[in-house]
């Protein structure tokens, strides 16, 4: 798979996949799990950015392409919408990018067509555009040959710098590969590196003891990464609904010495204090940590104490830690100790599809794209 280091960008049209899927105030949350009232709010023309966080995420691969003398066009989606709805314009993300990059990004009102081409012809070195939002064709999620192919027109190179949408066999990841010599951004690049280290750890690291910690609510996904991950970690602490999942669907767990599901009573909707002393002490001996998903219901505080205790003795450990998932970011951003975590991985679905073993359409499409 190619990176940016592979490539010559002076002068090109660099097409970059992002994932400016944020939350915005007048849409529905990003997923069904998402708390609004956890993230900040910024301003912006048509409505307020709620997270900013991904587009943060983006703007190393952004600056690297101006410095290095490309013309960059930013393509993303926005939610689900049914047609063109204005709500879920990306107009908003480029105000928000300007921001933060300190460069004029214009914004313009399509994805594809000859006025965005003739747009995209007058660029000039160092220049920022960005698309609307892709979705507002269903071409795209249909992985229309045809949508590809016109996407592809925009630029000379394409950068896949989205691993949360890798998972998805959309025009925009996968079929604009068969069209432009196609590589990795800097997130993606790195996300993939983060997580093959932890599923398969290269000599001298991660340090051991590796402690996985699986919660959350979307537990079909996850019962399927903690089978994988009882074959390769040191510890690993499941949150109740993950617990229950296993027991129902009788999944088997290798070396079940290692395998540490909740164990109070009547304990719903958070772990109990027996099982976050037990969680605690495992996780102060690990060199490593991996979180995907809180162990309580804590868009209600009467269930934040788990995932509280869990994310306070992560710190403390002085592991090498990483979390992943959209709701444990969000909790972590709201308690103050998100930007203590060493890396925080973007995608959600991706993530838990690579960590299960399974291909990602996205990055497969990465391995032969690009003549």
């Amino acid at each position: 798979m190619k990176t940016l280091k592979d490539f010559n960008f002076e002068n090109k049209r660099v097409l970059v996949r992002c994932d400016f899927n944020v939350p915005l105030s007048g849409t529905e949350p990003r997923n069904s799990g998402a708390k609004l009232k956890m993230r900040t709010k910024f301003s912006s023309p048509k409505g307020n950015i709620l997270d900013d966080f991904r587009i943060k995420k983006v703007l190393p691969t952004i600056e690297y392409l101006r410095e290095k003398g490309g013309k960059i066009v930013l393509m993303s989606h926005l939610g689900r919408p049914k047609d063109k709805e204005q709500k879920y314009s990306l107009k908003p993300i480029a105000t928000r990018l300007e921001k933060l990059l300190g460069k004029k990004v214009k914004f313009l009102p399509d994805c594809i067509g000859r006025e965005v081409e003739k747009e995209i012809e007058k660029m000039k070195v160092g220049e920022i555009i960005l698309l609307e939002n892709l979705r507002f064709y269903k071409e795209e999620k249909e992985n229309n040959p045809n949508f590809a192919k016109q996407l592809s027109k925009l630029g000379d190179i394409f950068i896949n710098d989205a691993f949360s949408v890798c998972h998805r066999n959309h025009a925009s990841v996968v079929g604009i590969t068969k069209f432009l010599p196609a590589g990795a951004g800097f997130l993606l690049e790195k996300e993939i590196k983060i997580l093959t280290q932890i599923l398969n750890p290269p000599a001298g690291g991660p340090k051991r003891p590796l402690v996985v910690i699986i919660g959350g609510s979307k537990v079909k996904d996850k019962a399927g990464v903690a089978e994988r991950f009882s074959e390769i970690t040191d510890i690993l602490l499941v949150g109740n609904l993950v617990a229950e999942e296993i027991k129902e669907k009788k999944i088997k767990i290798k070396n079940p010495e290692k395998f540490f599901p909740p164990i109070d009573d009547k304990e719903n909707f958070d772990i109990g204090e027996k099982t976050i002393q037990i969680f605690k002490e495992k996780i102060k001996n690990s060199k490593t940590v991996f979180w995907a998903g809180p162990v309580g219901k804590i868009e209600e505080e009467k269930f934040q104490k788990g995932s509280k205790e869990i994310a306070k003795a992560v710190v403390e450990s002085g592991a090498f830690s990483v979390v992943g998932g959209g709701d444990t970011i969000e909790f972590l951003n709201k308690i103050g100790l998100l930007e203590k975590f060493n890396h925080v991985l973007i995608g959600g679905g991706a993530m838990l599809m690579f960590l299960s073993g399974e291909k990602l359409p996205g990055i497969e499409a990465l391995q032969y794209g690009g003549n």
